[in-house]
């Protein structure tokens, strides 16, 4: 029978959107996390004629690529209630967390650049809107060397020294900024993005605080890449370095030239990625539960089921326990964060630690219950284990995130 869904007011829309994306998730991108885990060599799976291609260019064809961009700039931002974007969202994660984060970046410059009125910019979102092929994708450039979690917990005491600053650096000249510097291999979709929203130091004197905001082409002079990062988890989304050498831009481009403003807003982005992060793993744990389920009702042993043995009983119960009070809150705090602000930042941090945590425990007991055939790749739970444990560290580091949520308490 599975988990019933306890949000009992979900309208027609909203759940033939859920239906549609559960049967995308498990007729396509299932199968393809599945294979482009298999790959032995990461670039493999940014080569051409990689199953990557085809899965983007048929999430294009949904046209979903478009809901966080504003309507005038071609996207659909508020055609789609908060609700459905959950469950579009939760069904991603069920399907394949790393193509669900990837999913998720993709959107971010060209969301960005549809807030600029300048028209390049927003010809930029245009085509981005219009693109059925896969031929624009985004990244989100947050993440250093010497930088990760800082990045989003400048107010912090720890993160206050000044001594600390950005590794890449913009200087403004005249009416260019001129970029310097390296992100890491952390950052999602680096190795594969035409355009990045790119965090960089405008003011080394304010330390981590003294930072703005750009979208970039990642086709200028000046600009390569690294190879893709070889990890245990989380295989299909690609990540990789970025380097800025002498990289020049227009000031147009710099669309949060003021540390200021960004301080402001750095709440929201820490509820809005903590956020959507919960909810991927919440998908997760959901789809690990799932699988242990079914296999105990299936696995013969000692002649009856092994879900009739009470020890596997007991563990299915508290995996789903764990699993409902996650999409529960994960849930509540979409909801409420997209209708009050400033968002609630501690609420989202919450979902993202309980849900990593709990996709973590589940997949492990999912494991458990599997026996032997847990650690084979013939069975996807393994796959889930390992992409689990990357969440806790992506996106903040979970026991920093903590001590970040307290204080804005």
């Amino acid at each position: 029978m599975g988990i019933r869904d306890l949000d009992l007011n979900l309208t027609e829309e909203q759940k033939s959107l859920r239906d549609m994306i559960r049967k995308f998730g498990a007729e396509v991108v299932r199968p393809a996390g599945v294979a482009l885990d298999k790959l032995p060599d990461p670039a493999a799976v940014i080569a051409d004629g990689s199953v990557l291609w085809e899965v983007y260019r048929q999430f294009r064809e949904l046209g979903l690529h478009k809901a966080s961009i504003l309507k005038t700039a071609g996207g659909m931002l508020g055609d789609i209630d908060e609700m459905a974007q959950v469950l579009m969202v939760e069904e991603m994660g069920y399907a394949d967390a790393g193509l669900a984060i990837s999913f998720g970046v993709d959107s971010m410059p060209f969301a960005l650049a549809a807030l600029s009125p300048d028209p390049e910019l927003q010809g930029w979102a245009r085509s981005y809107c219009e693109d059925t092929k896969g031929e624009l994708i985004g990244c989100w450039a947050i993440t250093e060397p010497d930088h990760g979690t800082d990045w989003l917990l400048a107010h912090t005491e720890e993160n206050k020294d000044l001594k600390i600053t950005p590794n890449v650096k913009a200087v403004k000249k005249g009416a260019e900024y001129i970029i310097n510097g390296q992100k890491s291999a952390w950052v999602s979709n680096g190795t594969i993005a035409t355009h990045a929203s790119l965090h960089v130091s405008l003011d080394p004197a304010q330390g981590m605080s003294g930072t703005g905001v750009a979208v970039v082409r990642l086709d200028l002079p000046g600009i390569s890449r690294g190879i893709p990062l070889d990890k245990i988890g989380q295989r299909p989304l690609n990540q990789g370095e970025i380097f800025f050498e002498e990289v020049k831009i227009p000031k147009s481009w710099m669309l949060f030239p003021d540390p200021t403003v960004l301080g402001v807003l750095r709440e929201m982005s820490l509820a809005k990625v903590n956020g959507g992060m919960g909810i991927v793993f919440a998908g997760l744990a959901k789809a690990a539960f799932d699988e242990a389920f079914k296999y105990a009702k299936e696995r013969i042993q000692g002649g009856k089921s092994i879900f009739e043995h009470q020890n596997i009983k007991l563990k299915l119960f508290k995996m789903f326990a764990m699993v409902e009070s996650t999409r529960a809150l994960t849930r509540r705090m979409a909801l409420y964060n997209a209708v009050n602000m400033p968002p609630s930042g501690p609420h989202a941090v919450a979902a993202k630690v309980l849900a990593t945590e709990c996709a973590f425990k589940v997949s492990s007991e999912a494991i458990q219950i599997f026996g032997g055939y847990g650690l084979s790749k013939e069975y996807p739970v393994e796959k889930m284990f390992r992409d689990a444990r990357a969440s806790m560290i992506e996106d903040g580091v979970n026991e920093t995130l903590a001590l970040a949520a307290m204080e804005l308490m």
